[in-house]
């Protein structure tokens, strides 16, 4: 052996290396050059996770935001503007005085303190604001030319609003001015009229309107000028509606009527109403900017609003334009009503985004657990070569953040631009929740396997692993917290605490810890039956089934994450897919009712002879029943007794019958309505005679709600129709509804006991699938209503609320779903170098490619077919027992005038079934792969001495 003199061997010389002390490679470098593979799927996952997180809370802002815009913008400016005014000046100022506290520089010095005194995040629209002075209190024009429907003088109001040139075109002449310092007592002033102001009151341009004088003379207005407004329904003309379009009055004495105007005078005119009796007043109508307020400054808009009704602002007002100055608004109740679908909407999809979030936390652990696995050797040798345990925890914080963190920036980056124009810290929060969950998950789940320094670990399946006390204690708060949860839910309602605090989430988290519970128990009595069935098995003929049995009963005691991932899932996907199919059924139901079939053709009068025939031959139409409904009948026992109002509905038997049947509306056989013999019968001689004076002598059986069966019983009584015609009936029968009527007592008869006149239909009831709504409304005519289920049905999905908590929801669903598979396939990979191994050793000894199939098939079914019944099972729990706290309506209807009464959660067969046979075809398929992939690579590289498995 030959050497150098400083002991080294011989050989080949390379370049000359530099002196010094070798560097080690750093590493987190060397660890990522290992796997890439591996660092790639982490931060796919975390990007995807951070995504998903990050996007939620901003998809629920720009919906809630949507919904707050239409709930503002269908709100009438009436309602949303608020109105500040004050009477007429002081008397004791001097009429100069008085008269400039109506000029427009003052007026304007007092809509600019106004404007000071509204405070954020409630913001004026200036441009639609308005300032003026006009009369309280409209006095008559006993002008000639104005329009007199029934001989009473029309009463108009003066009217002096700032911009009216800037809101409004000349549609003949020109706008009004005041050319001369207008006074109390100039005798004409100008004017213009919006064009249904003059179309209506049959004003011109030139004709002069006299008003009543306060002490003087008449007042004379010449009209200079018809005007459109530029904006009909923008506040400044809808705020005070009168101003846009007059307004046709009844009295309620004598059943007279007359119009009401108004008159735009110049905005410099306002002194002259001083001298009318009008009782002049000051006013400044702040508009709100519906597209700035955001929903969640609710609270700060519900707190600005108080302050100009009575509060700070109202103070600021008074002090600095007049101390009798007074505000009157409906925005504070419009902001209620969005508040309160809000809060009927929020719990429903915090349910869905807690299930969601948990099986996607779930995952992301169990992602950390298979990297744990997988490098369990590496670790342990690390540290029985005397690593610490701190300086291997921060190596592996080190090589994940480095990962981790610039995915969770991606996903981040990606929600802002995907969701953008929401709130920034709610995303942010949730991104960074993630990437701190993915950093962390690895090194405190290493902490836990390698405190303790160990070469070699004993066995951790199920067989051998028992509970630990802490586990016991953890498994028991959780089953406390859970019970809390669903107590406080079927107590109080999911809304029931709208306040968002800790109780409110708890309750959303009812349906997940449901699951969690289920969970751990399954956990915990997995290994039992397996047991026992593994001694049947054994006495078999084959392998195949012991082997699977055997396998399937000493899994990985850690199959409790992926477990309570598909469980988690499956109890999401059930309540979310429940609540969905709950609320479209509540949307069908509450259509159903209101119109009473498919559609609804119905007028105040009775329908043209010829009708019926038109509609049935409409394209679509299947069969059309008509009915005579009289809304006002008052049914009595005696003649001196108080009746009771309820609707008398005239049917055919045989074919509202099978209507009622086929719609489930309290269907009746056709001898129900028929007459049964001599003193009974339905041929009612004196109430055919078309006079509608029957005297209803003839008793007619009758079908009734409730309410009247339990007042009247089955005893005859009378009942008088609108048009003074009676009959006398007997309840034969009781039903909750019928299609005919919605929300109101009702009898039912058959048309033949009715008169000629009361006979006559004036609704029919179609049936029909694809139902033309125009081609009916072309067959109907004018002054018939024609209602289509699916119009109505529509109309409830009003709010961005409604289709936007939907959207979030399903979204949800399927992200937990899509989770929960990705949990199954991390479960499958875990496991899925042992099974090659096991498979390639069994082929050895004689296994064939179909029996290892099958021992793969088997061995991962019983964990699957546990999760899915599991899963259903706890679906169904979660929904019966949180069902009574749940209230639909406000999703389904939006608070919209529905009938039916309140919807309720309700078990739906596919949410239970379809997710839980998804789990069982998933996981037999994933396991027919692995035996297929395993098959085309051989044994020879699955029993390589020295492999680790």
């Amino acid at each position: 052996m030959t050497g150098t003199d400083d002991g080294t061997k011989d050989g080949p010389r390379g370049p000359a290396r530099a002196s010094g002390p070798r560097v080690p490679a750093p590493w987190v470098r060397t660890r990522l050059r290992a796997a890439p593979a591996a660092a790639l799927a982490l931060a796919l996952l975390v990007a995807l996770t951070a995504a998903l997180a990050a996007a939620f809370p901003r998809a629920v802002d720009r919906y809630e935001d949507a919904g707050l815009r239409r709930t503002l913008d269908d709100a009438s400016p009436r309602r949303t503007t608020v109105q500040f005014f004050a009477p007429r000046p002081d008397a004791e100022l001097s009429l100069g005085d008085g008269e400039n506290a109506l000029r427009e520089a003052a007026l304007r010095k007092g809509y600019d303190a106004v404007l000071a005194a509204v405070d954020k995040p409630l913001v004026a629209d200036r441009a639609q604001s308005s300032y003026g002075v006009r009369t309280s209190d409209p006095t008559d024009a006993s002008d000639s030319f104005l329009a007199r429907p029934s001989g009473l003088p029309p009463r108009v109001a003066l009217v002096a609003q700032n911009a009216l040139g800037a809101h409004s075109r000349p549609a003949s002449g020109r706008l009004p001015r005041a050319t001369d310092p207008v006074t109390a007592t100039t005798s004409e002033v100008e004017a213009a009229v919006t064009t249904e102001t003059a179309r209506t009151l049959h004003i011109k341009v030139g004709s002069v309107v006299h008003v009543p004088g306060l002490e003087r003379a008449p007042l004379a207005v010449r009209i200079t000028g018809i005007v459109a407004p530029r904006e009909p329904d923008g506040a400044y003309w809808m705020s005070t509606p009168l101003i846009r379009q007059p307004s046709l009055i009844q009295l309620p004495s004598d059943g007279g009527t007359y119009w009401i105007g108004a008159l735009l005078l110049a905005p410099d005119a306002g002194p002259v109403l001083l001298g009318t009796p009008g009782k002049p007043e000051r006013y400044w109508q702040v508009a709100p900017d519906t597209s700035g307020p955001t929903a969640h400054d609710m609270s700060g808009l519900a707190s600005a609003v108080a302050a100009l009704e009575s509060g700070p602002g109202l103070a600021r007002i008074r002090e600095r334009v007049d101390p009798l100055t007074d505000a009157t608004t409906d925005l504070d109740e419009v902001l209620s009503s969005f508040t309160e679908l809000r809060s009927g909407i929020a719990p429903l999809v915090a349910v869905a985004a807690f299930g969601a979030g948990t099986v996607a936390a779930v995952v992301v652990l169990m992602a950390s657990g298979l990297a744990a696995e997988r490098r369990r050797g590496e670790l342990a040798l690390l540290r029985a070569r005397g690593g610490s345990l701190p300086g291997v925890l921060g190596r592996l914080l080190a090589e994940t953040a480095v990962v981790a963190v610039p995915a969770g920036a991606l996903g981040l980056g990606t929600a802002l631009l995907a969701v953008p124009h929401a709130r920034l810290s709610s995303a942010v929060a949730a991104a960074l929740a993630v990437t701190v969950l993915a950093c962390v998950a690895l090194p405190v789940r290493a902490a836990f396997a390698h405190r303790a320094v160990r070469v070699h670990g004993g066995r951790e399946d199920i067989a051998s692993v028992r509970p630990s006390r802490r586990r016991t204690v953890a498994e028991l708060t959780v089953l406390v917290l859970a019970t809390a949860a669903v107590a406080a839910l079927r107590r109080g309602g999911a809304d029931a605490d709208s306040s968002g605090g800790s109780g409110d989430q708890l309750v959303a988290l009812a349906p997940v810890l449901v699951g969690v519970i289920a969970a751990l128990v399954l956990v915990r009595l997995y290994p039992f039956p397996l047991r026992r069935l593994a001694g049947p098995a054994g006495r078999l003929r084959g392998v195949v089934a012991p082997l699977s049995l055997a396998r399937a009963g000493r899994t990985s005691a850690s199959t409790a994450l992926p477990l309570l991932a598909l469980l988690t899932a499956l109890t999401t996907a059930a309540f979310g897919g429940s609540v969905l199919a709950g609320v479209h059924t509540a949307r069908d139901h509450a259509a159903l009712l209101a119109t009473g079939a498919d559609a609804r053709i119905e007028a105040a009068h009775a329908l043209p002879t010829a009708l019926p025939g038109r509609i049935r031959g409409t394209r679509g139409v299947r069969e059309a029943v008509p009915v005579s409904v009289a809304y006002r009948a008052q049914a009595r026992r005696g003649s001196g007794t108080a009746g009771e109002t309820a609707a008398l509905v005239g049917v055919e038997p045989g074919p509202y019958g099978q209507l009622s049947r086929e719609l489930g509306l309290g269907g009746f056989p056709a001898r129900t309505l028929r007459a049964a013999g001599p003193g009974g019968g339905s041929n009612n001689s004196s109430n055919n005679n078309g006079s509608g004076s029957g005297s209803g002598r003839t008793v007619v059986p009758a079908i009734a709600s409730p309410a009247l069966a339990d007042r009247f019983g089955t005893a005859p009584f009378s009942v008088q129709l609108e048009d003074d015609s009676k009959v006398t009936v007997r309840i034969t029968a009781v039903r909750d509804v019928t299609p005919a009527v919605t929300d109101l007592d009702f009898l039912l008869v058959d048309r033949e006991a009715l008169t000629r006149r009361a006979a006559r239909p004036t609704a029919l009831l179609l049936t029909g699938g694809h139902l033309d709504g125009a081609a009916l409304r072309r067959a109907a005519g004018d002054g018939v209503d024609v209602r289509l289920r699916a119009e109505v049905r529509t109309a409830y999905v009003h709010s961005p609320l409604q289709s936007g908590a939907e959207r979030i929801y399903t979204a949800a669903v399927a992200a937990g779903a899509g989770y929960a598979v990705l949990a199954l396939l991390l479960a499958l990979v875990r496991a899925a170098p042992e099974r090659s191994a096991l498979l390639a050793r069994l082929r050895t000894m004689g296994l064939t490619r179909a029996q290892g199939r099958r021992l793969l098939v088997l061995e991962s079914l019983p964990q699957a077919l546990l999760a899915a019944v599991g899963g259903a099972l706890t679906g169904w729990a979660a929904i019966r027992l949180l069902a009574p706290g749940l209230d639909l309506t406000a999703i389904a209807v939006a608070g919209r005038p529905a009938p039916g009464g309140t919807a309720r959660l309700r078990t739906d067969a596919l949410s239970l079934l379809v997710p839980s046979l998804a789990v069982l075809v998933v996981a037999t398929g994933v396991a027919l792969a692995q035996a297929w992939w395993t098959g085309r690579r051989g044994s020879v590289r699955e029993l390589r001495a020295g492999d680790g498995r």
